[in-house]
């Protein structure tokens, strides 16, 4: 495994040295819709005043309406260049692969539309950022194509939004608080009053449906995944119960957030991180015992049901892909994630907080870790990585810089 990390360092010294010829430091996939689109208005009044940005999609008539509104938003911004990339044409993906030193792509259910252009980034030695809470495409992606990445250094950072930003970040800052040579063992309690967008609706649906691929995946990916020999980390499926620290029940939540965390946990360039072994577990968390037994019960009759595929076009059709609450709503949305950690005779109390996680603060976190990758010193790594082995406190700090609030309680 040191000889792997030695040849990832290396590649993705290479890799560095060939992007900064390139001609943007960031390109958009996906400025067109709701979540791209404010993506882009984040990155247009963000972007450091050397930085070159550029939007890529199929119409260019909406690109270039796009890009006038971002004009307007910040004259100051440098020429935004336009791409024409279509997640059908390999071609087009790779050229604007090669243009680029971060890709980031809003495009989705990435199941469907996102796997030719991480295999483009992979293949050309660029840094690629998404917003996908899809285990399924997660696992898949890295079967096909971590391999690729750490030849050319690319660093393919997927779960760039609220999956998995506040949690997998959130989880390192409560971890290094900790002694970092004795076992650590932490839980995550997330609660937010936003609803549903349409794209994590519609990925979602698409992910439910899938349980025998996504099982598939997950074994290809086990098989050939190298598992460092000096840690542990594993996952722990909390019982339902009052947690008495944060007052909230506790409600076993099967996201991606605690697999991202583990993975972290397991391959941080620096063990003392998470320490020797790491256990998490991954909850929401509930003010009234009565969600408890709701949500127990209605998680699996929905399971059953998306696998009708009526039952499922009629869920789907409740909020369009690409629809997403007026600003008025997202003003009024809210989350939080609370972590209790103990190792050996101390525990600690964090929280992760900030605004409308669905559409507002996921913005922000996508826009900040493709500048954090575009801009920041951050560790020599290539390859699938998680947003804390990729950029870690770098990017803690931008987004802290930025509204969100890392902070401990007690």
């Amino acid at each position: 495994q040191s000889a792997q990390s030695a040849q990832s360092a290396q590649s993705a010294q290479s890799a560095q040295s060939a992007q900064s010829a390139r001609p943007y430091d960031v390109v958009l996939f996906g400025a067109t819709g709701f979540a791209g689109g404010l993506t882009a208005d984040y990155l247009v009044e963000h972007l450091p005043s050397s930085g070159r940005m550029a939007l890529a999609g199929r119409n260019r008539d909406k690109l270039e309406a796009v890009r006038d509104r971002l004009t307007g938003i910040n004259p100051d911004v440098s020429e935004i260049g336009l791409l024409h990339a279509d997640s059908t044409d390999p071609g087009s993906l790779a050229e604007v692969a090669r243009s680029a030193k971060v890709v980031i792509t809003t495009v989705g259910p990435y199941l469907e539309y996102g796997a030719g252009i991480v295999a483009a980034c992979a293949a050309e030695g660029t840094d690629y950022v998404d917003l996908t809470g899809e285990p399924e495409f997660v696992d898949r992606m890295f079967v096909e194509n971590d391999a690729t990445a750490r030849k050319t250094g690319a660093r393919i950072v997927h779960a760039c939004g609220f999956d998995s930003i506040p949690h997998d970040l959130g989880a390192l800052y409560t971890a290094r608080l900790l002694p970092g040579d004795v076992p650590i063992e932490m839980r995550g309690v997330v609660r937010t009053n936003a609803t549903m967008s349409g794209g994590t609706l519609h990925s979602a649906l698409n992910q439910f449906s899938r349980l025998r691929p996504l099982k598939e995946a997950s074994s290809q990916r086990h098989e050939i995944e190298t598992r460092p020999t000096d840690r542990r980390a594993k996952l722990k499926t909390e019982r339902p119960r009052r947690d008495p620290v944060t007052e909230n029940w506790l409600i076993p939540l099967p996201t991606i957030d605690g697999q991202i965390v583990k993975r972290s946990a397991r391959t941080a360039p620096d063990i003392e991180d998470f320490g020797p072994e790491f256990t998490y577990s991954h909850n929401a968390g509930a003010k009234k015992f009565l969600t408890v037994p709701a949500s127990i019960i209605g998680f699996p009759l929905l399971i059953a049901a998306v696998q009708i595929p009526p039952v499922r076009r009629a869920i789907a059709k409740r909020i369009a892909a690409g629809d997403g609450p007026s600003q008025e709503r997202r003003d009024r949305t809210w989350f939080t994630v609370d972590f209790v950690a103990t190792a050996a005779d101390k525990t600690v109390h964090t929280r992760v907080s900030g605004g409308d996680p669905g559409y507002t603060e996921t913005a922000k976190m996508l826009a900040e870790s493709a500048l954090c990758l575009a801009f920041d010193h951050n560790p020599e790594l290539a390859g699938q990585l998680t947003t804390a082995t990729a950029m870690g406190p770098n990017l803690i700090d931008r987004l802290t810089a930025a509204g969100l609030t890392f902070e401990v309680l007690s």
